[in-house]
């Protein structure tokens, strides 16, 4: 299955978007971003589901919580970073 991983430049922000999904009623999986995914810096972020992107990054967009960068996760392990107009 393919998921969105969104990552954010600090936990605080991770878990902004975190309780702002849950007041959505969209779920979501907080952890930590792998090191090689980070350029610099502390690094967390937030798994969707691919057909709640959408409506994940317009819940991101309503609340003002800036993510970093946005990775597509393939099912088989595959990682593939993807440009930040995700829309």
């Amino acid at each position: 299955m393919k998921t969105f991983f969104l990552t954010f430049r600090s936990i605080t922000q991770a878990q902004r978007a975190e309780r702002a999904y849950g007041r959505a009623g969209m779920r979501c999986i907080l952890r930590r971003t792998p090191r090689w995914m980070e350029e610099r810096g502390c690094g967390y972020g937030v798994e969707v589901k691919c057909a709640e992107l959408g409506a994940a990054l317009e819940v991101l967009r309503q609340e003002k919580i800036p993510f970093r960068k946005s990775y597509l996760l393939h099912g088989d392990g595959l990682v593939e970073e993807v440009g930040h107009d995700l829309s």
